[in-house]
């Protein structure tokens, strides 16, 4: 069976974000994640999460100015600092949150820095960065996003990110295998999960296209899903898309398919 996990930037939108937690223990969710955890305060966050008896599986290294269109700093030369400030910040909260893995998104390819010099960098920070959270214990993950959504971002196939584990060659890095992006990018869905599973850490989910609920578009999640099943895969499944109507009716899918939260 499935471990399904809230992701509570995308889903209860509605409701302002502190109240998402109760809305997604309602729904039935144990288990949450979301994008980044750095404008609230650690206690607040522990509390959210311990009133509603939810445990929380997955947040993101601090990305830069996101509003501004930044959508990762590793992979930034003239940034190193500030990215590794960023590491020890996310271990603080990791610490509150009780939280054992933490996705990094990698960044833009920026046009004015060599790309070699860019890819020496992101090796470098990810090293780094997978060995701070070594010693707390913590899975460092990577991510391949689409370049139709991210346009630019360096790392926009599930098998870019897998040479780019490979380089780091770190034990505690793994990837965040997004099955959205990866059907926008390179499809061979089940073939990649099933070659690469000892490599992956964690999935997310969406249906494409627009990126709702499954059973919304073109991907076969009822065969998916019992593949990953029977593969043997142990972590949790990141339920990351835009609702189409309101996030309980975009769920029905779940017992439809046979499962619970």
């Amino acid at each position: 069976m499935p471990t399904f996990a809230a992701n509570l930037t995308m889903l209860y939108t509605d409701s302002p974000f502190l109240e998402r937690f109760a809305r997604a223990r309602a729904s039935g969710f144990r288990f949450v994640e979301y994008l980044f955890p750095y404008e609230y305060e650690p206690h607040a966050l522990a509390r959210a999460l311990e009133q509603n008896r939810l445990t929380q599986v997955l947040f993101n290294l601090p990305a830069g100015n996101w509003g501004a269109g930044d959508r990762g700093i590793a992979a930034h030369p003239d940034r190193v600092a500030e990215f590794r400030q960023g590491v020890a910040r996310a271990v603080e909260f990791a610490a509150a949150l009780r939280v054992k893995q933490i996705n990094c998104l990698v960044g833009k390819r920026d046009e004015n820095v060599p790309l070699d010099e860019q890819r020496r960098v992101l090796v470098e920070n990810l090293r780094y960065a997978a060995h701070a959270l070594a010693e707390q214990g913590i899975t460092l993950l990577i991510e391949h996003l689409n370049p139709y959504d991210v346009p630019g971002f360096m790392l926009v196939t599930p098998n870019a990110a897998f040479e780019l584990q490979a380089q780091v060659d770190a034990p505690n890095l793994k990837i965040q295998y997004d099955i959205y992006h990866a059907q926008r990018t390179a499809g061979e869905l089940a073939a990649t999960l099933q070659k690469n599973l000892a490599r992956i850490a964690h999935i997310q989910i969406a249906d494409n296209p627009g990126r709702h609920q499954p059973g919304t578009g073109e991907i076969n999640y009822r065969f998916l899903f019992d593949w990953i099943d029977r593969s043997g895969y142990t972590g949790y499944i990141g339920l990351e898309y835009a609702p189409q109507g309101t996030t309980e009716e975009s769920l029905r899918w779940v017992s439809e398919y046979g499962y619970s939260l």
